[in-house]
């Protein structure tokens, strides 16, 4: 019988050099970057997908929503299905799940196999996540952990800079179909990794349904999971048509946006980092600038973006301001729920997944009103998110 590694809220950290927990971290961090790299894959290749399986671009899209929805409600099930179960064990077979539903997309006939084949990508996606979440803790020393957490969300930022484009590109030059094996290879390495970088992780303790319906119980959960959901669907309301604001308010060429999008994933990335260190001290301060800066820049976008130049420097304030968003309110919710971290995780991948269904807003981008009401409304939602932190019950601080 496993031995419980987490008692009085405190947890041990496994016995071995520094250097093998940062290699088990790291390992975690290329988890998070599949898994979002293999939701978000389809985003540059829509066109062709649809072509392939005779469905219009519209339908097509839904292999993103299908993928996003399954997560958000796979997060939670998962988590207490497997809870007995040794975290090594379960992220490797999540990781399998996932390279099975690539494998099987890159295959599909048609798009109801394709539908099976995202709903297996959801699966995994929803697990590691929620799992993955809690694991810095224990993998290093308590004075690590922050800039461990940062490292684990560091995957999932640079998967958006680096992932997806690379996935398009690899569709450009063969076919949408290598693209899905592509990831799908990819989810076999870090199966491997995981394997052999990562110590034995025996469940904490068993998670039970009545103790993740305990936790929207607790004032400093709900406050936490209502800043996810506030920030997460403003930021994709506005972000989804960011491309139409280039366009009408810059007068960004194609090539241009490209470009100023790669410069905004590379600031988020940063922000990730800042914002870790940040969250570590204090959550609460964390998110207030967040939802601050957050909301004057989707807000300011159309009205000082009439030059690419303005458009590219408010882009990265962006990316800077919401690259920090996952980490810091993880790290309020784990530490507001020390003894049920899965669990809190698990809530949380279901909040900020369970956006997909509302991040677009029909018509919402048609035209420079349209594209400016978009902003404002994803600037709106900032700043009721500014006002839930401040008035909010907080953790006193972000230490795990």
């Amino acid at each position: 019988m496993a031995q419980t590694e987490e008692t009085a809220g405190t947890t041990a950290v496994p016995e071995g050099p520094a250097t093998r927990g940062w290699l088990g971290v790291a390992a975690v961090a290329s988890a998070t970057f599949t898994v979002v790299t293999s939701e978000m894959l389809p985003v540059g290749l829509l066109t062709p997908i649809g072509g392939a399986l005779k469905v219009t671009g519209g339908t097509a899209g839904l292999t993103l929503t299908i993928t996003g929805l399954v997560g958000a409600v796979s997060a939670p099930l998962l988590t207490l299905l497997l809870g007995r179960f040794d975290r090594r064990t379960v992220l490797c077979a999540l990781m399998a799940v996932l390279m099975v539903g690539n494998l099987l997309a890159a295959w599909s006939p048609n798009f109801a196999v394709m539908v099976a084949a995202r709903v297996l990508v959801g699966i995994g996606m929803g697990g590691v996540w929620a799992i993955a979440a809690g694991l810095a803790v224990r993998l290093v020393p308590p004075k690590s952990i922050g800039s461990a957490t940062s490292m684990i969300f560091s995957g999932i930022a640079v998967a958006s800079v680096l992932g997806v484009p690379a996935g398009t590109y690899i569709g450009e030059l063969a076919d949408w179909r290598t693209a899905f094996v592509t990831v799908g290879a990819l989810a076999l390495v870090v199966l491997v990794a995981l394997a052999v970088l990562l110590p034995r992780l025996p469940a904490e303790q068993e998670v039970r349904l009545s103790g993740v319906v305990r936790l929207f119980g607790e004032a400093r959960v709900r406050t936490g999971l209502a800043v996810v959901a506030l920030l997460v669907t403003g930021h994709f309301a506005a972000y989804t048509y960011v491309r139409p604001v280039l366009e009408e308010v810059s007068g960004a060429s194609a090539g241009m946006i490209g470009t100023l999008l790669l410069v905004y994933g590379v600031a988020g990335v940063a922000g990730n980092f800042a914002a870790g260190a940040v969250a570590e001290r204090s959550p609460r301060s964390s998110l207030l600038v967040i939802s601050a800066v957050l909301a004057a820049t989707v807000a300011l976008v159309p009205v000082l973006g009439g030059s690419v130049l303005t458009a590219g420097v408010l882009l990265v304030v962006w990316g800077v301001s919401y690259g920090g968003v996952s980490v810091s309110t993880q790290t309020w919710l784990l530490v507001s729920a020390p003894e049920a971290r899965e669990a809190a995780s698990s809530l949380f991948v279901g909040v900020f997944n369970g956006r997909s269904p509302w991040a677009r807003w029909p018509g919402a981008g048609r035209g420079r009103r349209g594209v400016t009401a978009v902003m404002w409304l994803g600037g709106g939602l900032a700043v009721a998110a500014l006002a839930v932190t401040a008035l909010g019950k907080a953790p006193s601080s972000g230490r795990l």
